[in-house]
């Protein structure tokens, strides 16, 4: 098998892509990633080797994450916005042979100082004039290449994410888990997704909601993806009324923007039948407000990168707001206490799941993997209640976990940059309620005796080294960090201290 062939029984005249105004057939996809996979096998890379995919939401990231695939090679999608620091990082992690550049993502990368990463032979780019550098159309000028038959559980994906506990850390998914999580999720809901279908395609596809759930189950069903590279509410409004749009997946970010927005038509969403949210906890009151403004009810479901990423859904299930659904098909779900043992109904308890979809590890770290995978189970690091229909209800996550707009970030990520700051004396960081991330990332700084330093200049050093989203948008400067006997720094003191509860 070779995941890469979900796009190969469509028709060839149905539209696949909708990408900065032009579009692509299924014929047309399947020709130009049997090109690019051709330009790709001509280098020399080997299955298995690792290619970074570093772009928006436009056709150049699924051409590039389909031919990678395609070629038996472990394709890598990077944030294209990530600053050069956490690029190269994450490029040296995994060993990357080859890098693919979209358009908007190149300026970042040209600041890597690409002497640090000895693996990496080739980078292509669009518009290469230069240098070593390779051109994309170039690549793609030659004979076409067919799908390399791998095993199923041949490595198909590395994907950075938070994972349960600690640091990012790169996800091993194969084939087999990535295809088995698009069949749960059609399993579990047979109607979600047609060949008719118009999809909202802004999810990123460095995200695992986006890569496996927005292109991958749009691909596998025949749709028309309407890929989409910035959100703004009224220009998404606009797009969504002009193509007709029946299937709309994002964050609660983005339905909080739609919910919210003074002066749109009642009928705006009049096209829409499948609404999902995902990546976060939906507010109750969004959900609500779309289905009294626009008559549109969204589905609210739970996964994480680890599980490819679909482990409930609530689509069809008639459950009630705030539940995130029941477990898709083919995946056990257990609530157990700390001793390990079940808890009864209405019980909070951790949740681990099992089946096709959990990931085979993290990548070159079997201390982290031997942490989450458990005799076969996979713990999640959240904890969760099941009531007495056999709804799933969300309780909390991964402790000290902050999640802005879906994506996660880990405290001691922050504090470890901002502790390099020859100011800082101490630091803490911890998350706070946003009105339309979900959360925020909120510094805690104790400066160095006689230095001074002022808030922008530590947000600004924040974003030298990590992708946005993971920067403080707010620091606090304190006499001292509160710690327990330990060591240990007390958030909640903290947060408690606060005086006001959202930035």
């Amino acid at each position: 098998m070779n995941l890469a062939n979900i796009v190969e029984p469509h028709p060839a005249d149905n539209v696949a892509l909708i990408s900065r105004g032009r579009t692509t057939t299924y014929g047309e996809l399947r020709e130009q990633v049997a090109r690019l996979r051709g330009g790709l096998q001509r280098l020399g890379l080997e299955p298995g080797e690792r290619v970074a995919v570093t772009a928006s939401n436009n056709w150049y990231s699924v051409v590039s994450y389909l031919a990678t695939v395609g070629s038996g090679l472990v394709a890598v999608p990077l944030n294209p916005q990530s600053p050069a620091a956490a690029l190269r990082s994450e490029l040296a992690e995994i060993g990357a042979a080859a890098v693919i550049l979209g358009p908007t993502s190149q300026s970042n990368f040209d600041e890597v100082d690409r002497s640090t990463l000895p693996a990496l032979r080739h980078v292509v780019r669009t518009g290469a004039t230069d240098g070593d550098d390779l051109d994309l159309d170039d690549l793609m000028a030659g004979d076409p290449a067919p799908v390399i038959d791998v095993d199923p559980s041949t490595l198909a994906v590395l994907i950075f994410s938070s994972g349960t506990a600690g640091p990012p850390k790169a996800v091993m998914l194969t084939h087999a888990n990535l295809y088995a999580n698009i069949q749960q999720a059609l399993a579990a809901q047979p109607d979600r997704q047609r060949d008719d279908d118009v999809v909202f395609g802004l999810l990123p596809t460095f995200h695992i909601f986006g890569l496996n759930v927005m292109l991958g189950l749009s691909l596998a069903t025949g749709s028309r993806i309407l890929l989409v590279e910035r959100f703004d509410p009224a220009s998404a409004i606009e797009a969504i009324e002009r193509h007709g749009v029946t299937v709309i997946a994002g964050p609660p970010t983005m339905w909080a923007a739609f919910a919210g927005m003074p002066g749109v038509a009642a009928d705006a969403f009049s096209s829409v039948r499948t609404a999902v949210s995902g990546a976060a906890k939906l507010p109750i009151e969004v959900a609500q407000a779309m289905e009294d403004r626009f008559g549109v009810h969204i589905e609210e479901g739970y996964g994480l990168t680890e599980a490819a990423p679909v482990v409930t859904s609530s689509g069809g299930t008639g459950a009630p707001f705030g539940s995130v659904g029941v477990p898709v098909p083919g995946l056990e779900l257990r609530i157990i206490d700390d001793a390990g043992h079940d808890v009864l109904v209405g019980d909070v308890g951790n949740l681990i799941v099992r089946g096709p979809n959990v990931f085979v590890g993290y990548w070159e770290d079997d201390e982290a993997t031997s942490r989450v995978i458990v005799d076969g189970w996979l713990h999640t690091g959240d904890t969760a209640v099941v009531d007495d229909d056999g709804y799933l209800y969300m309780v909390d996550r991964a402790k000290d976990l902050i999640i802005v707009s879906g994506f996660n970030v880990f405290p001691a990520e922050v504090e470890e940059v901002l502790s390099r700051h020859p100011a800082v004396q101490a630091c803490a960081v911890a998350g706070v309620p946003h009105p339309y991330t979900g959360e925020s990332v909120r510094a805690y700084v104790q400066v160095v005796d006689g230095a001074s330093v002022e808030e922008e200049e530590l947000i600004g050093f924040c974003a030298d080294h990590l992708a946005r989203y993971k920067c403080p948008n707010k620091v606090w400067f304190i006499d001292r960090i509160p710690q327990g006997l330990t060591g240990k720094v007390l958030r909640r003191e903290l947060l408690a201290s606060d005086e006001s509860p959202v930035d």
